[in-house]
């Protein structure tokens, strides 16, 4: 039997036809969701995530509002930045786009967002409550993750996943998400001891710890659920996916699985959020 394929860029696809109806909806009463995006600095691949997360909103009927700050900014001219947009009504979401330049702390400015419009999930106050079970909007790759194992029927309660990777706004609220759903979790990284032994235990498989065909396709038992968040060139992910597939159940391809869905994720929370003010 062929692994199954969580095509993600279809998923999204699929997601932004229901945003659509939604967004519409807001716009018959007088309102449109804004999201406004935050771009530090001269980063190309930085302008390209927000170019497309902009034309996200665009397919949805949303309205984007983009930001560009120079190289130089200081951290008090950002928290300034991110206040005027967090005092803004018309403001339904905030992203701060990820990395600043060195000069900014860029832990405080995440977390001088209203956690109202943190759609992008990188606030601690955010993640603290999603731990704890109260409403927040999540991490906006895990949550796209979660989506995805949602809607494609993987049973989560009782599996074991095995995380690897523990960034703040991927790896740990990955796994917290994993195990508010009932599901056995295990944290790994790069400098676990024995990675191998505990990947083959997994029922689950997410790799989000940033380096190239880390993870083995040798390394995946029979039968298990992979989920690659990493991308290099090449178009290769965190897990050898060449050699898992042929023995996974399913599996999340590089380009395509992922990554569509961490903007499809984003502009759902946007929504979700200027719902939740206009209710």
């Amino acid at each position: 039997m062929s692994a199954k394929v969580l095509d993600g860029k279809q998923l999204a696809a699929t997601i932004e036809e229901e945003l659509r109806i939604r967004v519409e909806a807001l716009r018959t009463r007088g309102h449109t969701p804004i999201l406004a995006t935050i771009l530090v600095g001269e980063d190309p691949a930085s302008a390209t995530y927000v170019r497309m997360k902009g034309n996200a909103c665009n397919r949805v009927g949303m309205a984007s509002q983009r930001i560009e700050m120079p190289q130089q900014t200081t951290t008090e001219e950002l928290l300034a930045k991110i206040a005027e947009l967090n005092a803004n009504p018309d403001v339904h979401g905030i992203l701060l786009q990820h990395p600043v330049p060195e000069q900014i702390d860029e832990r405080r400015c995440f977390d001088a967002i209203d956690i109202a419009k943190d759609v992008d999930g990188v606030t601690c106050l955010g993640f603290g409550h999603m731990v704890m079970g109260v409403p927040a909007y999540g991490s906006a790759t895990p949550a796209g993750i979660m989506t995805i194992l949602e809607r494609y029927g993987i049973e989560l309660k009782g599996k074991h996943a095995v995380v690897v990777g523990r960034s703040p706004i991927l790896g740990k609220p990955m796994a917290m998400m994993l195990l508010n759903a009932h599901a056995t979790v295990t944290i790994c990284h790069s400098r676990t001891r024995n990675l191998e032994e505990l990947v083959r235990q997994a029922d689950i498989v997410i790799g989000a710890v940033g380096v190239p065909e880390l993870l083995k396709g040798s390394w995946i038992k029979p039968g298990a659920v992979v989920v690659d968040a990493g991308y290099h060139p090449g178009g290769i992910g965190d897990i050898e996916l060449s050699v898992a597939r042929e023995h996974c159940a399913a599996y999340t391809p590089v380009p395509g699985g992922v990554g569509p869905m961490t903007i499809a994720t984003l502009i759902a929370q946007t929504v979700a959020a200027a719902e939740r003010y206009y209710s």
